[in-house]
């Protein structure tokens, strides 16, 4: 059924095409016809990377959450639905509200230029501006320095979880050049928490801090975090803490924790705030096991999951991840956007993986046809094949291997699709 939001952001797809144009100017003249909005958020806090921004993000939120704060978060892409994106004070945003807030921006544009990205981000700011709330979250969508959600003066915090290299054709081609973008988030005085980066990434990050007098908060400096016996440690200059591991799966989540709970800790909440960031978060799409709905019927006996990563170091934690479960033969139905590096993408799960079943994603202009998806598949040493849709590769993966491990993998707008059919 198509709703009210539906048909106006299909309208701004068409007035507004799908490109992506990295400046300011845009952003901050509708934000200015608005009446500013973005300078009336409840506290900011700022997040950048190039993997685990979503799953940070979701763990500061589940502690702020248990805290007893009420908490707006924005993120970036959506995957069933444009609402996902905009939570106010705890609850997805409502029908109604959403048409309303966007049928205002339209307005508000007339016939100016303007990204889908860049007026769906006013949108948001103009709802968080409205409701009231403890905290505003605000994750960014591409880069950083020159993203839409980079308007907003004095955050209270950023982070920057790791970069590595993603969006090469807009950011850089290298990881220094790609850490710069990120760093555009640091504003003048404003304490940055960075997770685990590589030297160079590193060193630019800190000579912007350095540069806007921001205070940082680096992993492997002021904070470390990691498992022993079952268990989350996490030490600063405060104490420690010995916690449950995160409810989010996979040994990257151990580093998307530290981040969080350093947050959590220089903003002055208590131990059960970082308990609860690490146990009650949930991300739909990173390496999420689906139990029901129409796609399990299809193969009941197979162990489903589903993650959206789709760069090479997505694929290295999903390698890890798969590496720590119980032994059992992995089959991958993957399909990824011709804009990523396919390649880079198969090369670390090689190793963990049985049969791969390339699909194009539904639905999508820019998916990559299934038969280049196999081909890199073969040449990083994969036993690969193309399926007409994700449904008919678990019939054909149940029909020899009823008890494998299926991993849905390769695009968060894959993960999207598999989500909507999956009811």
């Amino acid at each position: 059924m198509t709703t009210g939001s539906d048909a106006l952001l299909q309208r701004m797809m068409t007035l507004h095409p799908k490109v992506i144009d990295l400046t300011l100017a845009r952003v901050e003249r509708l934000l200015g016809a608005l009446g500013n909005p973005e300078r009336r958020l409840p506290p900011v806090i700022h997040i950048a990377g190039t993997n685990g921004k979503g799953s940070t993000q979701a763990m500061i939120r589940a502690g702020l959450e248990a805290a007893g704060a009420s908490v707006h978060a924005y993120t970036s892409p959506h995957l069933a639905r444009f609402h996902e994106r905009i939570r106010l004070a705890g609850e997805l945003i409502s029908e109604e509200f959403l048409t309303g807030l966007l049928d205002e921006c339209v307005t508000a544009n007339g016939p100016d230029d303007i990204t889908f990205f860049e007026i769906t981000t006013c949108a948001a700011f103009l709802a968080f501006a409205r409701i009231p709330a403890d905290w505003t979250l605000l994750e960014v969508g591409l880069g950083g320095r020159l993203d839409a959600t980079n308007v907003v003066d004095h955050p209270r915090l950023t982070i920057i979880t790791p970069v590595s290299l993603d969006h090469q054709a807009f950011l850089g081609d290298t990881v220094a050049a790609i850490a710069g973008e990120k760093a555009g988030i640091i504003k003048r005085g404003v304490p940055v928490i960075v997770g685990p980066q590589t030297e160079e990434g590193l060193a630019v990050i800190e000579a912007r801090a350095a540069r806007m007098d921001a205070p940082v908060l680096a992993f492997g400096q002021h904070w470390s975090v990691g498992e022993d016996r079952g268990r989350l440690i996490y030490q600063d200059e405060n104490g420690l803490l010995d916690l449950p591991l995160p409810n989010l799966p996979g040994p990257h989540q151990i580093q998307n924790a530290g981040a969080a709970i350093t947050a959590l800790r220089h903003l002055g909440f208590d131990a059960r705030a970082c308990e609860a960031a690490v146990t009650r978060a949930f991300w739909p799409a990173r390496m999420q096991r689906l139990r029901l709905g129409p796609l399990v019927d299809i193969a009941p006996e197979v162990e489903l999951w589903l993650d959206g990563g789709h760069n090479p170091a997505g694929a290295e934690v999903v390698a890890a991840t798969l590496a720590q479960m119980s032994r059992r033969e992995t089959h991958l139905i993957c399909g990824m956007l011709n804009t990523k590096d396919v390649r880079g993408y198969m090369a670390p799960l090689a190793a963990q993986t049985t049969r791969l079943y390339a699909v194009s994603i539904p639905g999508e202009k820019n998916t990559l046809p299934a038969d280049v998806t196999r081909d890199a598949a073969s040449s990083a040493g994969i036993d690969a094949l193309t399926a007409p849709s994700v449904a008919e590769a678990l019939v054909a993966i149940a029909a020899k291997s009823p008890n494998a491990r299926v991993l849905i993998c390769g695009s968060l707008y894959l993960a999207g699709a598999v989500l909507r059919e999956n009811g």
